[in-house]
């Protein structure tokens, strides 16, 4: 697989919650490729929690450390990166991520209710009722996960190692039909 792939980096996008990152360090590790989180990387460099960024500075100044990361990160080849959710909302992050490939780990809102109802670290979700929230997301963003090169549907009993074996699957099927189209 490594060398069908050829160094070609891996962008997980999808909603919160969706396992991005658990899969993330997962898949790495199955294509011997390095792991990295843009969320993490932001919080690294700015020494604040995602949800500080957008308390203390707002959401657009957190979506410009975003872009900026994810320029950094692009560069490298070998590399498995887990995105924040929303990174699919600025055009010129598309420019990057078609630098790679783009797989949307699309998840059933209701699996993602029951997987965020406990989780306070999510500024998006602080002021409104969760599922009426993840509804309204993802309407907003569907068709930009729907530019992703490969959708791995996620279903309610699939655990990370599911998902990273569905990813191992369609990445040649992807990888061929890219070739033949070019003939």
């Amino acid at each position: 697989m490594k060398e069908l792939l050829k160094g070609l980096n891996i962008y997980l996008i999808g909603m919160m919650g969706s396992g991005k990152t658990t899969v993330g360090e997962l898949l790495a590790k199955e294509l011997e490729y390095r792991f990295l989180d843009t969320d993490a990387i932001i919080s690294a460099v700015s020494e604040k929690s995602i949800n500080q960024i957008f308390a203390e500075d707002g959401e657009d100044e957190f979506r410009q450390l975003e872009s900026d990361v994810l320029q950094e990160v692009s560069a490298y080849l070998y590399t498995v990166i887990a995105t924040g959710g929303g990174i699919i909302l600025r055009q010129q992050n598309w420019s990057h991520l078609r630098d790679g490939m783009v797989v949307w780990l699309n998840v059933p809102i209701d699996v993602l209710v029951q997987r965020l109802k406990d989780d306070d670290t999510r500024p998006l979700l602080k002021r409104e009722e969760l599922q009426t929230k993840l509804i309204s997301l993802y309407e907003q963003r569907k068709s930009l996960y729907q530019q992703a090169d490969i959708t791995i549907g996620i279903e309610e009993n699939d655990n990370p190692n599911d998902i990273v074996q569905k990813i191992m699957v369609e990445i040649p099927h992807k990888i061929r039909q890219e070739n033949s189209d070019l003939n």
